[in-house]
This record gives structure tokens, C-alpha cells and sequence, in this order.
């Protein structure tokens, strides 16, 4: 309406000029609107940006990722509420799937979509950003982290208010706030600010937990678990924070429904230490001489590397899913190593956790591999192969194989699926090339011979045992290319193993 009144003759001069004001000031709004407050990175211009800034986030993310879609709204809206923020906090986004920012991703290690790394100093430090994917939790949590990494607690009032009953919180106590051990706390405190909050006093005796009576400067992690706090007094950086890690897990971390519980299991299930899980219904009839006894085994193994999770069967159905039990199989006690190696025993008896573990630790327990069946019959163009027909199908083959770990939900799996097929009928009359395909959330995956880290995944296997990822066209033609140009034909027998057929060998 302003627009036609401004090109009317009839309308007075200021009047006319009143609108001409109104439609720029409305378009100038538009623009503030439409604005970008994300600044958008790419090889060219990362380094020079980033080196401006002490602090600023960087989401890595893929155009085609259904994450990284949902969460673009809201980091755009963080991004302009921390524009104004006192300092400034710049929030930007790469896109690591353009073929000229893979060098960018491949510095910053990103292995999935969408990733958010926070830079400081100009890029000298670099942190994983672990906090919310929606716009007022983005907003609080980087707030949060342009503040000050350790809060210094000068009254009762201020302990109170810092320190949750259902966190871990971490206070140094100093005699007085310098010298080495302050400065080595406040570097502790920035590093981990994004797991844990930090705190410092002159004063022990504002603390809720310990001695009040300090007299050397001392690390005292106040827990909602356990003991409920305990001290460290060797101010070494790196030492400090094993520490931290090391006592911010319970003895026995819980796997159930209640919220309160989840940072313990995300801590868990980050820990780079070997992996022992008791799942049980905990409505069952022995249940407490199940957790007496699992706790004192967990407090005997724990200086072993072990760390120990004890989980409701009815809130960890995925778990028993990942590790191919069924709930009927329960109690079941698990270790996963740090090398993803799996060692079960179901339907354990509490007297048999602690001899047990002891065989597993003294290398006595055989690894489980979860496998599908194999199958009866194996007759279509793309063989079938399941971890355990995996060694006599292909890592033993004498054939040229490529082979498609897959997942049967994935829709680039479903779109491949038809082109496997084709490239599988133009060779069923060559001897020497077998088209393959294995179900990767079924199977286990032998980690040292593959990486996965999406589906679907290609590798190709010669027939002398070479094995190189697959990275081209997903095309009939390219595959076929790739195939002639790289097999190594050996002599082969005239008969299909028994893996092959489908059937088992007596």
C-alpha cells in the first residue's frame, strides 16, 4: 500500500516522502532479517578467519544430511542472538562434503554429519562442542563457554548456587590464587569446560563435602555417586586429567530410564577403557545380590582397565540388539575390549561373575561374533555373506570380490542394490569375480580388515588377498571398470566352497 501511494501525483510532497522513508526502512528490516549470521567457511578463506578470532564454532556438515538440515534454523538463530552477545560470539559452517574442503575435514577428523568444533586462539586450541542442537541450548551452552572456565566461590551463597547434588563438580583449593598449581587448574578448567563444571576458593570450609582444613592446594571432585568426593594434589596438567576422567565414573554406572543418569553413560560409552555390561531385569528375584556382587567385582577389576555398567533389560533393548542377545538370554554379563573384540556369557549366575571375568582377563574366554545364519541357499546374483561364512567366503577366497557392507534400512543401500545386481550378472559366468553383499548391523565387522563408518561401504578383495576401499562412480560401468582393472586371476577350482552354496561342511 505504501509502494502505490509513493508513485501517486495526487499524494502531497511530504507524505510522498514519508513513504518513500517507510519502504526503506522496511526493505533496510528485510534485510536485517534476511541476513546471515552464520559465516559461511571454506578452504580459501578457513585459515584467514578463523586466525581473527580467539574463539568461534564451526559446524562440518554434508548438504545431503538430514541432521544437518534439521539443525540449520537453529544455529542460524544462536548465531544471531550470540551477534550480540558481549563479546561477540561468531558462529560458521563448512561444508565438509565439497570435494575442495576434504582436506578440512580430514584435519579436524570428521567422521560424521553433522560435526561442531569449537576453535580458540585462532584455531591453536580445538574442542568437540558437546552440548544441545536446538537454539536456546546453543546459545546458553556457548555462553557458557566464552565465560570464565572456573567460577570463584567467595561465599556459601555462591557454592550453592555453583554446585549441583547431581553433577560432578570439580574445586581447586588454593592458599592463594597464583603460582604454578592455580595457573595448571585454570589450563585443566578451559580444556574440559564442555564435560565439567569447575570452580576455585581460598576457603575449603565454603564446600558442602571434605576437609575443611586445607593447607596445600588441592583438586577435590565433589560426586553425586560413591565415595561423594575425593582429593588430588599432583598438579601436573595431563595428570589432572586422568584423574578427572578417571574418578567422574561410577564404580558400577547405571543403564536405566532416569535422566539423571545420562551424562554418567555418555562418559561411560566414551571411555577408551575395555567395557564390562550386566544387563538383568531389575525386577528380578535375586536383584540385589546381583548388584552387591557385580559392585564388588566392579571395585576388584577396575584397576584392570575395566570399566562397569549395570543395565535395566526393559531400557536397554538396543544394546542387547547391538550385541545380537535376546532378552531372554539375560542375565548376561559382557566385556567389550578396546579393540571391539566381544566376550559373553548368558544367562550367567551371580556366583559366576567373578571366575568369569577372571578367565577373560587371564585370555581364557573365546571371543563371541554376532553372525547371522548362514544361508540355506545362496543362488542369487549378489551372494549372501554373514560373519560367520565372512573368513571361507571372502577373507580365504582365492576369487576377486567386492564386497558391500550394507544395512538394510539405508536408502543408498536400497538405490545400490539394483546396480550390485547387474554388475553381479555380467559376471556369473566369470569363475574368477564373486559380487558380495553383508549386512553390517547384523554381523560384526572385523575392524582390523574393514572400516565403516557409513553404509553402504565397497571394498574389493584380489584374489591374492589385497584389500582396497572402493571410492567410485556408483555406476554398472565404473564398478565393472574398477573390477577388470584391479583383479589378480589365480587358479581356481571348479567347485564352490561349501560357505558359497549356502551349506555347512560335516
Amino acid at each position: 500500500m505504501a509502494s502505490s501511494s509513493a508513485s501517486s501525483s495526487s499524494f502531497k510532497v511530504f507524505f510522498f516522502l514519508f513513504c518513500v522513508f517507510a519502504i526503506l526502512s522496511s526493505i533496510s528490516s528485510a534485510t536485517e532479517a534476511e541476513k546471515e549470521h552464520v559465516l559461511t567457511l571454506d578452504h580459501s578463506n578457513f585459515s584467514k578467519v578463523v586466525a581473527e578470532h580467539k574463539f568461534i564454532v564451526v559446524e562440518f556438515y554434508a548438504p545431503w544430511c538430514g541432521h544437518c538440515k534439521n539443525l540449520a534454523p537453529e544455529y542460524e538463530k544462536a548465531a544471531s542472538v550470540l551477534s550480540t552477545h558481549d563479546p561477540p560470539v561468531a558462529l560458521a559452517k563448512v561444508d565438509a562434503n565439497a570435494e575442495e574442503n576434504k582436506g578440512l575435514a580430514e584435519q579436524f577428523e570428521i567422521q560424521g554429519f553433522p560435526t561442531i568444533k569449537i576453535l580458540k586462539n585462532g584455531g591453536e586450541v580445538v574442542q568437540d562442542y558437546k552440548g544441545p542442537r536446538e537454539a536456546d541450548g546453543i546459545v546458553e551452552y556457548l555462553k557458557k563457554q566464552v565465560g570464565p572456565a572456573s567460577f570463584e566461590i567467595k561465599t556459601p551463597e555462591d557454592a550453592g548456587s555453583l554446585i549441583d547434588d547431581k553433577k560432578v563438580f570439580v574445586v581447586g583449593i588454593f592458599p592463594s590464587l597464583s603460582g604454578e598449581e592455580f595457573v595448571n587448574f585454570t589450563i585443566l578448567a578451559d580444556k574440559l569446560r564442555s564435560d565439567y563444571d569447575f570452580g576455585h576458593t581460598t576457603n575449603a570450609q565454603l564446600l558442602p563435602r571434605g576437609e575443611s582444613s586445607v593447607t596445600t592446594p588441592t583438586v577435590r571432585l565433589l560426586k553425586p555417586f560413591d565415595e561423594l568426593f575425593v582429593d588430588f594434589q599432583k598438579f601436573d596438567v595431563d595428570a589432572l586429567e586422568k584423574f578427572i576422567e578417571d574418578s567422574s565414573l561410577p564404580v558400577v554406572t547405571l543403564f536405566d530410564q532416569s535422566p539423571t543418569n545420562q551424562p554418567f553413560l555418555v562418559k561411560y560409552f566414551e571411555s577408551p577403557n575395555a567395557k564390562a555390561m550386566m544387563f538383568l531385569d531389575f525386577g528380578h528375584e535375586h536383584i540385589d545380590a546381583f548388584k552387591s556382587k557385580y559392585t564388588d567385582v566392579a571395585g576388584m577389576y577396575k584397576v584392570k582397565g575395566l570399566n562397569f555398567l549395570l543395565g535395566d533389560v526393559k531400557a536397554s533393548q538396543a544394546a542387547l540388539q547391538y550385541f545380537g542377545l535376546k532378552e531372554n538370554q539375560s542375565p548376561v554379563l559382557i566385556v567389550q575390549n578396546s579393540n571391539g573384540l566381544k566376550f559373553i556369557n548368558s544367562n550367567v549366575e551371580v556366583d559366576q561373575l567373578a571366575p568369569w571375568l577372571q578367565d577373560y582377563v587371564d585370555g581364557k574366554v573365546k571371543p563371541f561374533i554376532k553372525s547371522e545364519p548362514i544361508p540355506e541357499t545362496n543362488d542369487e546374483p549378489v551372494k549372501v555373506v554373514v560373519a560367520n561364512s565372512l573368513k571361507d567366503m571372502v577373507l580365504d577366497s582365492k576369487k576377486n570380490i567386492l564386497l558391500e557392507i550394507y544395512a538394510p534400512w539405508c536408502g543408498h543401500c536400497k538405490k545400490l542394490a539394483p546396480i550390485l545386481d547387474e554388475v553381479a550378472v555380467s559376471f556369473e559366468n566369470d569363475a574368477g569375480v564373486m559380487i558380495a553383499k553383508f549386512d553390517g548391523s547384523n554381523n560384526d565387522i572385523p575392524s582390523e580388515t574393514f572400516e565403516v563408518q557409513g553404509y553402504p561401504t565397497l571394498y574389493f578383495r584380489s584374489s591374492s588377498g589385497k584389500v582396497v576401499p572402493y571410492e567410485g562412480n556408483r555406476t554398472k560401468e565404473d564398478i565393472i571398470d574398477f573390477i577388470q582393472k584391479n583383479r589378480e586371476d589365480e587358479t581356481l577350482t571348479p567347485t564352490a566352497t561349501a560357505a558359497e552354496s549356502g551349506k555347512d561342511e560335516l
